[in-house]
């Protein structure tokens, strides 16, 4: 069984190569995708979120590195034969945000999702607070 590993990995966290690590275990095949989020300014090139995850995958035989930066996650389903999507959830936030999008992709295109919960050590991670940390380490005091 394939599954699709979507997000904007701006930038490829800890908790991100961990989730993808695990999902390696469960499926056949496991495809992390940098996708399009309108509600995300980008900060890193979509070629650098690639090289990341690439290098977050050298251990794992089974997964890609993808991009799809133009149209709705489903449509990258259907054209790929997927019918899995993984999702990670740190908390009950995430779930929310999460579940509304679950039912429209299975509505749409019947693609299902595994939500797998973050490793509690890794959970208060997120790109926001990388990002923000590493802005912060960059100011001159």
């Amino acid at each position: 069984m394939r599954a699709l590993f979507p997000g904007s990995f701006d930038p490829v966290t800890q908790g991100h190569a961990d989730i993808l690590r695990r999902a390696a275990l469960l499926f056949d095949e496991v495809v992390v995708c940098v996708m399009f989020n309108a509600n995300k300014t980008g900060r890193f090139p979509v070629a650098e979120r690639l090289d990341r995850l690439r290098a977050a995958a050298t251990e794992l035989s089974n997964v890609t590195v993808d991009s799809h930066t133009g149209g709705l996650l489903v449509d990258y389903c259907r054209r790929a034969g997927i019918d899995v999507v993984i999702r990670g959830v740190r908390g009950v936030a995430d779930l929310d945000y999460e579940m509304p999008m679950a039912r429209m992709n299975h509505e749409l295109a019947g693609v299902e999702t595994f939500f797998i919960a973050a490793d509690p050590g890794l959970a208060h991670i997120s790109s926001t607070l990388v990002t923000t940390m590493r802005q912060l380490d960059a100011v001159p005091e």
